[in-house]
């Protein structure tokens, strides 16, 4: 399996979902993701990091707050966002950033 590090320096933008178990709002964000991915396809690349599984990665970017996304292109980091996000506007960055190259 691929390391954490070699997912985000994908071509391709990456979604990162840095979640908890035991927290509702990133329960509601699971549904959400699904259509992001149904809508996008292949063309992006969605990933959860458990903070409480992962705690290196959540230090590493600094999580304060769960649910976060970020997306990364390259290694970059293209966007970052805190709480639950609709469908429509992780789309829309996700668009942003695939037309940015």
């Amino acid at each position: 399996m691929s390391s954490f590090n070699d997912i985000i320096q994908s071509e391709k933008p990456v979604l990162v979902d840095f979640f908890a178990e035991w927290c509702g709002p990133c329960k509601m964000m699971a549904p959400i993701l699904k259509d992001v991915k149904a809508s996008m396809g292949d063309s992006v690349t969605i990933i959860k990091v458990d903070v409480d599984k992962n705690p290196q990665a959540a230090r590493q970017y600094g999580i304060q707050g769960v649910p976060t996304l970020m997306v990364f292109q390259q290694g970059q980091i293209k966007w970052r966002q805190s709480g639950v996000v609709p469908a429509r506007q992780i789309e829309q960055v996700l668009g942003k950033v695939k037309g940015e190259k």
